[in-house]
């Protein structure tokens, strides 16, 4: 059985027991968090998709920590011109375990 949520704007295909690395959310570690926002569900081979929700589906999940992710570089030059600019970015994520899917 797996669905997709939407979590903070961004779409995740996830099943049960599994790790996601979301967007930072509000909440502590160990704290449970019920995901609404289920955008189609698989189970035994059916499939139902929502329009654009699934009324009474949800997503529990536990949140295991609050990590950084790597480095990306922003360098930026204008040849011949003598200007170049370099910049580094660490995005924060949630670190979720899915423990349930519920239709």
């Amino acid at each position: 059985m797996y669905a997709i949520v939407n979590i903070a704007g961004k779409q995740f295909k996830v099943t049960q027991d599994q790790f996601v690395y979301a967007p930072k959310m509000a909440g502590e570690e160990g704290a449970s968090v019920e995901l609404t926002d289920v955008l189609l569900v698989d189970g035994d081979g059916t499939v139902e998709v929502g329009a654009p929700l699934i009324k009474g589906a949800k997503v529990s999940a536990k949140i295991l920590g609050h990590v950084k992710g790597d480095k990306v570089v922003v360098f930026k030059k204008k040849r011949r011109k003598g200007y170049k600019k370099k910049n580094g970015h660490r995005q924060e994520f949630t670190k979720l375990l899915i423990e349930n899917i519920s239709k």
